[in-house]
């Protein structure tokens, strides 16, 4: 049995509470016209820490976790943990191509950095709860480098990227939004956590998939 330090799933839930602020935010300014340059800045600031170093470190227990299962635990060097922290770097690459892109006000390039900080949230939670088994399997460092290298390449990946923002709530105009929507929705009432990986793969295999709509 794989037992969790209560801080990383804390963690967790205080990355899912910051999104949820990371959305209202924008959504207050908007009601109230109130935007600057220095609020832009701010807020790019405030995703790299929410959305790019907590999910690094969480990855790098995760990773030590892993290695702590092998026999030559305490002579794992700390370089096989470092790579978690590829996530940081490619999340603060990707906001600072997103404050200097003007192609992205409509669709993204690359996946959004608080995407890929659900993921990473989530992988603790699954964990904990160990729904079909699935704590053996997230808890091996090759899974976890692979999870690893996938967000990271993905965020700055120069791909056009399905923006989940609405102009109009047409189905015409947003299929592949309400496509997400009924599928997300889905997943989480038969997968709960563990849906937020499941989400993520159609996310990215559908605005790949629907490139020329989105």
């Amino acid at each position: 049995m794989i037992t969790l330090p209560e801080k990383i799933t804390y963690a967790s839930f205080f990355i899912f509470t910051a999104g949820i602020i990371d959305f209202l935010d924008g959504f207050v300014a908007r009601l109230m016209k109130a935007s600057s340059e220095m609020g832009k800045q701010l807020d790019s600031l405030s995703d790299a820490v929410t959305f790019g170093v907590a999910p690094a470190l969480i990855m790098y227990q995760l990773l030590r976790m892993s290695y702590l299962k092998e026999p030559s635990a305490f002579d794992t060097s700390i370089l096989y943990l470092l790579p978690a922290l590829l996530i940081a770097c490619c999340a603060v690459w990707r906001l600072a191509k997103f404050n200097i892109d003007a192609r992205q006000s409509t669709t993204f390039f690359g996946v959004p950095t608080p995407i890929t900080g659900f993921v990473v949230a989530s992988l603790p939670l699954i964990v904990w709860l160990n729904q079909w088994n699935l704590a053996e399997i997230i808890i091996n460092k090759w899974v976890l480098y692979g999870i690893t290298l996938v967000l990271s390449v993905m965020m700055v990946a120069d791909v056009p990227i399905m923006s989940l923002k609405y102009k109009d709530y047409s189905f015409k105009n947003n299929q592949p939004k309400f496509i997400l929507m009924i599928l997300a929705l889905a997943f989480v009432l038969i997968f709960h956590w563990a849906a937020i990986p499941l989400i993520y793969l159609v996310y990215v295999v559908l605005s790949l998939l629907l490139r020329k709509k989105i």
